[in-house]
């Protein structure tokens, strides 16, 4: 009988599993680590089935990696799904660890989950905001680009306020950050909430300092009620909304008129006499077509 035992075979692989992980303790199960091919399955049953030199004399599985996320791991291992940290750095680390242990299906989640952080950063609008007059000229005299300076000053309560001026003065605000999204590649915000006697005044500036203000809408009157003096905060939106455009369009319609001056030049150049009034009155009508198709197109 007791050769016929010796000769039995080994029974088979327990479904349960110690794992050292650089010193972090895990119990998993078979079942768990075999959910998926990877190679953190293949690596731990071949070390169980072949009993080599990293399977501890206590039956520990060792491997030499850091276990700050290995719990992650497992619980993606257990439920297809895991909740993956606020962070890029440790979110990083996992996609370093899911590499490793070559388990493509979290190392894409991580991926995705960074991708979209990296995109919110990106749409991230940054709008300047100033607390003096000097620092909001400094700013227009050297931008590049147009200038669209709003001045709000809700402190300034020297008379009572108007039943829709609260309103209107959120409408204002809210119009501002929308245009500063949309229009940030183009044009230079300023948002002016401390330095400004301005209750809610739009300003709009052409870049570079060459050209001063171009327009102006004051959305604040004052009104008389019984003899009393009121604040009234109006949203005349579409006023706004063309003078955003007509400055935006500023910087295109100056860039233009140099290139055409450019070409001018260089076609005057090479037909000798050619170089007459005609081009010039030509490059007028031009840019006006031009201007208008630009208006027309926006």
């Amino acid at each position: 009988m007791g050769a016929t035992a010796a000769n039995e075979p080994k029974s088979e692989i327990s479904n349960y599993v110690k794992l050292n992980i650089g010193g972090s303790l895990f119990y998993t199960t078979v079942t768990t680590l075999s959910k998926l091919d990877s190679k953190l399955r293949d690596m731990v049953l071949s070390e169980v089935a072949q009993n080599a030199e990293t399977l501890e004399s206590e039956g520990w599985v060792f491997i030499d990696r850091c276990g700050k996320h290995f719990g992650t791991i497992l619980n993606f291992l257990r439920d297809g799904s895991v909740p993956l940290p606020e962070t890029c750095v440790e979110i990083s680390e996992i996609l370093a660890e899911t590499k490793y242990y070559g388990i493509s299906e979290l190392h894409d989640a991580c991926e995705q989950a960074l991708q979209k952080k990296r995109n919110r950063n990106t749409n991230i609008t940054w709008v300047t905001l100033i607390t003096s007059q000097n620092e909001a000229q400094k700013l227009i005299s050297v931008s590049s680009k147009p200038v669209v300076k709003f001045a709000i000053n809700r402190h300034n309560n020297k008379y009572s306020y108007t039943g829709a001026s609260d309103d209107n003065l959120l409408k204002n605000i809210e119009l501002f950050d929308k245009l500063a999204e949309k229009h940030k590649e183009r044009g230079l915000f300023i948002k002016d909430v401390i330095g400004s006697n301005e209750i809610c005044c739009w300003t709009f500036y052409g870049p570079g300092g060459a050209v001063k203000k171009v327009a102006e809408v004051c959305c604040t009157s004052i009104v008389y009620a019984t003899d009393k003096k009121h604040t009234k905060v109006d949203f005349p939106e579409t006023r706004i909304l063309e003078e955003t455009m007509n400055v935006m369009l500023l910087d295109t319609r100056i860039n233009k008129s140099v290139q055409e001056h450019e070409l001018i030049e260089a076609t005057s150049s090479l037909n000798g006499n050619c170089r007459c009034s005609c081009s010039s009155q030509w490059s007028d009508v031009q840019w006006e077509n031009s201007t208008a198709s630009t208006l027309e197109h926006n």
